[in-house]
């Protein structure tokens, strides 16, 4: 999220580049993010050089080599090491200037240096470098330059931003999902090297970015397997998006964490296009909640599962269609799917109970993608799974860790830490009462309530009495108060002459 002052360096820097020619919003997004995207590069072999140098080795960066660049179609080139953020932003502007416009912006748009058509360099290959001006990009590169880029995922958070500047966020019910929404659901599903990854409303690849760290720092060893770390850079990690920015971005930072091609298709998932079916092993997913798609575009096989042009119910269709048995699924749904009356709603909640394993319902406060949006959304988790459901975990998540207002400032009340452990101990959650924040609810008892899966429909609310004192005594206590007001008014009057 951007606050304080990040907040006021991207408006100066948002500002700045309006100012200076590029008159639509989308393109001065994206004109942003390259710009981060040249300094987090560099500040990544920063730190390995840091790292080698702590330990006493000499480290030769891949990406900065010895020599010259030379982009295409071009007779003239410049050494590597002025690609490198903190070596050009202390050039002179116009120095400054012609290296990024004429050599380090060519360079990002194929940094990854396969030669292969990489989902990277399609969606890079009509990039743009629309700055035109030694002196706007001077002011950028001042305000940028004292960023901390350790969140790779800053350029989501920048991409963000920038929609609600333009009012555009949310249009479509797109909102990102928060960092650490993301990150609790990855710890949740454990991703492994041996796993498939798809999330087919990728935004700006927040899912699939937690999913590779994670595995980077749970199966470090397993990633030094060479056809383990093959399969990592190429085959792990599908994203599918409409959004030829967003796919961009999330080209961009998949990169940065080390992923140079995952399978990233400008798709609209729902359709025929998408015959991805049985495949995945893991889905993670925060689909568009409001969105709604025209009956002749929803691949036929989903619809056979839920009737209906709400995206939000489609999108779980197809994670089902989409997985292989055994796969499993944590997506992120608007509470009206939980307990919704229609005949689309029950049948897809009758699916994920009969004729697949749903595993829990995380509820979650409606504060949670605020300043956005106030809607109130659950985690689902399942597997699929042909026996069917047995039992299904229940969690009422009170706070995460930010207040539930527009500022989402940081609280100290957080549920995720809890919710985390009650889910890798689950079997600890036999015995925990209706009056609880968690508990167990049997398939039989979700069925005869038509399927229903709000959390309040199986909740008790313990009720303590209270004792008043007796009215007599209420009434004497009045009595003795208004006589002492009396008295205090007299004084005062006095004191005034009144």
């Amino acid at each position: 999220m951007i606050t304080g002052e990040l907040k006021s360096k991207m408006d100066k820097v948002w500002t700045t580049i309006w100012t200076g020619g590029v008159a639509s919003p989308s393109s001065a997004i994206e004109q942003i993010t390259y710009l981060l995207f040249m300094k987090m590069l560099d500040d990544l072999e920063l730190r390995k050089e840091a790292n080698a140098s702590a330990l006493g080795i000499e480290y030769k960066s891949k990406m900065f080599p010895d020599g010259e660049f030379v982009p295409k179609d071009s007779s003239t080139g410049t050494a590597y090491s002025n690609l490198r953020w903190s070596n050009f932003h202390k050039f002179a502007p116009a120095r400054m200037f012609d290296t990024v416009r004429n050599y380090v912006f060519p360079f990002i748009t194929v940094v990854n240096g396969t030669g292969k058509d990489t989902a990277f360099s399609q969606y890079m290959n009509d990039a743009v470098f629309l700055i035109r001006d030694a002196k706007v990009l001077l002011i950028c590169v001042d305000e940028l330059n004292t960023i901390d880029v350790t969140n790779t995922d800053i350029m989501g958070d920048v991409y963000e931003y920038c929609l609600g500047k333009m009012a555009a966020s949310g249009t479509l019910g797109q909102f990102r999902t928060p960092r650490h929404i993301i990150d609790m659901i990855v710890d949740i599903v454990k991703p492994t090297v041996d796993d498939y990854i798809l999330d087919p409303a990728m935004g700006t690849a927040g899912f699939l970015q937690s999913s590779a760290k994670y595995i980077q720092d749970h199966q470090a060893k397993e990633m030094l397997n060479k056809e383990v770390n093959k399969h990592f850079n190429s085959t792990m990690f599908s994203g599918f998006d409409t959004d030829a920015t967003m796919l961009r971005i999330g080209a961009m930072n998949m990169l940065l964490h080390g992923v140079e091609e995952p399978n990233i298709k400008r798709m609209n998932s729902l359709s025929e296009d998408n015959d991805d079916r049985d495949y995945y092993s893991l889905i993670l997913a925060n689909p568009p909640f409001k969105g709604s798609i025209f009956e002749d575009e929803t691949s036929k096989d989903i619809l056979s599962i839920c009737n209906s042009k709400k995206t939000e119910l489609l999108f779980l269709a197809l994670f089902i269609k989409s997985l292989r048995i055994g796969g499993r699924c944590a997506c992120i749904v608007p509470d009206g799917v939980l307990f919704g009356s229609s005949k689309a709603h029950k049948d897809i909640r009758r699916e994920l109970i009969e004729n697949n394993r749903l595993e829990a319902v995380i509820s979650m406060p409606s504060g949670v993608f605020k300043p956005y949006a106030g809607v109130s959304t659950a985690v689902l988790v399942f597997h699929k799974d042909p026996a069917g459901t047995n039992k299904v975990w229940f969690y009422d998540m009170k706070a995460d860790g930010y207040s539930l207002d527009d500022k989402r400032s940081p609280i100290a009340d957080n549920d995720i830490p809890d919710i985390l452990n009650r889910y890798n101990n689950l079997e600890q959650e036999e015995n925990r009462e209706r009056t609880e924040q968690s508990f167990f609810v049997d398939k039989e008892e979700i069925v005869n309530n038509d399927y229903d899966l709000s959390i309040n429909k199986y909740k008790k609310t313990e009720y303590v009495a209270v004792e008043y004192p007796p009215t007599s005594e209420i009434i004497a206590g009045i009595d003795e108060l208004e006589k002492q007001i009396a008295l205090e008014m007299s004084e005062l009057k006095k004191l005034l002459n009144l």
